[in-house]
């Protein structure tokens, strides 16, 4: 029974197969997010199916919002027999946590400036800018 040979990329083809830039894979590698690959005779770069999933994961990730700090516990944690899916799910957590508080502090923040816009005329002096009296004013209102 012959077995198919392990398709490899050189770093132009994992970039695009990953979804990521060529440098964005060196910095990977430089971050230690991805192993170095093996080299070809040649000196180029050789990336297999698993450096593209790899690749693939930490970019989705990012999407998600992860840090790269977080990706290095979250690619720690995918090998973690122990700890793997329940670490998984509570780093997950975190980061939703992290999110609905930013998203709170964004409507807080766009309340605000609602505020501060309907307060505003548009027109006249600027010495009697609501926007600009808030902004100035000792206290926050």
């Amino acid at each position: 029974m012959d077995t198919l040979p392990t398709p490899r990329y050189r770093i132009g083809a994992a970039a695009r197969e990953a979804g990521v830039g060529v440098d964005t894979i060196r910095y990977y590698e430089r971050e230690g997010l991805l192993p170095e690959p093996r080299r070809r005779a040649s000196g180029y770069r050789d990336y297999d199916v698993s450096a593209i999933a790899q690749l693939r994961f930490i970019r989705r990730a990012k999407e998600l919002g992860f840090s790269l700090d977080d990706i290095r516990e979250l690619l720690a944690l995918s090998t973690d027999r122990n700890r793997g899916v329940a670490g998984v799910k509570a780093r997950a957590q975190e980061r939703l946590d992290d999110v609905e508080h930013r998203i709170r502090e964004l409507k807080r923040m766009q309340r605000g400036l609602k505020k501060l816009i309907d307060a505003c005329p548009g027109h006249g002096e600027l010495a009697q800018c609501p926007i600009l009296k808030a902004l100035s004013a000792k206290e926050a209102s």
